[in-house]
């Protein structure tokens, strides 16, 4: 099998990429930079570095590819969701010029929605123009991903989980090895055909205020979830640089979450094995004391 795999160095595309080799294949990873893959793996992969909003690239990555797992990378666009949607039309154009048969695209819990999610609208709009390939296509619906703590470092070590949600308000949490394994499994898997979604949760849906008080376990020091406004969190990433539009991504991603019932349900299908708690303590604790 030819399998494609794009941000490989990426929290699941590295994972994706490692077990597609420890299963004896040898995936083309699609990667701006070869510097950047793990030079163990590297040899093991046939590399093609370029960008995914290339067209080209991608056309050239993708040529006789039996599967192809596709995760829309962040970009530099004013508006996010324009800029997903854009990175999903070049996706569509490869898949549908070269008749790729499998397409694996991680997409989010909130896509389903279809809008009202903020950046995740982008990932919706991936979804369709994924669909109108003719590929058989897995859309994973991802829960937060664990790997979103790091992101606040600072605020961790003052004992503060910050969110714009309610503290009470749960939702599904997701380590993204997890969801590496789940995409690994579909790829090699090729008994599958037409428009699947499935929904990759995590073990259990927590609040803030249960993840502060199972990360703070882990870390051995007190947290503390703190429900953070709206207008307050805008200031802060305007002042960072962000346009109106980006500010309005980032938001709109918990905004949505207000009320919203997952349209795939916590199932064993949608249920993967790592706790936040051991999460916490084999990457997060580290990185803290970093």
């Amino acid at each position: 099998m030819r399998i494609v795999v794009t941000t490989p160095t990426g929290h699941v595309g590295s994972r994706v990429v490692r077990l597609l080799v420890q299963a004896g294949l040898r995936p083309t990873v699609l990667v701006r930079r070869a510097s950047r893959l793990d030079p163990d793996l590297r040899a093991r992969c046939a590399v093609v570095e370029g960008d995914q909003g290339d067209l080209a690239a991608v056309s050239r990555a993708t040529a006789g590819a039996d599967a192809l797992y596709w995760v829309n990378p962040p970009t530099d666009d004013d508006d996010p969701v324009a800029g997903y949607a854009r990175m999903g039309e070049v996706a569509a154009a490869a898949v549908a010029g070269n008749a790729v048969p499998r397409v694996v695209f991680q997409s989010s819990v909130g896509a389903e929605a279809r809008h009202g999610f903020g950046e995740i609208d982008g990932l919706a709009r991936t979804e369709e123009l994924l669909d109108a390939t003719g590929a058989h296509v897995t859309h994973l619906r991802c829960g937060y991903f664990f790997t979103n703590l790091l992101l606040d470092l600072e605020s961790v070590r003052s004992g503060v989980l910050s969110t714009t949600l309610p503290v009470d308000h749960r939702m599904p949490w997701v380590d993204p090895r997890d969801i590496g394994d789940v995409a690994a499994v579909r790829l090699l898997a090729t008994d599958w055909t037409g428009r699947h979604t499935q929904g990759v949760h995590g073990p259990e849906n927590l609040s803030f205020a249960e993840a502060a008080r199972v990360v703070g376990e882990a870390l051995g020091r007190p947290l503390t979830a703190v429900q953070v406004a709206e207008a307050e969190v805008a200031g802060v990433l305007r002042s960072a640089g962000l346009t109106d539009a980006q500010v309005e991504g980032v938001l709109g991603m918990s905004r949505g979450q207000r009320g919203f019932t997952p349209e795939n349900p916590r199932e064993p299908l949608t249920t993967t094995p790592t706790p936040l708690g051991a999460w916490a303590h084999a990457v997060l604790r580290p990185a803290l004391a970093a």
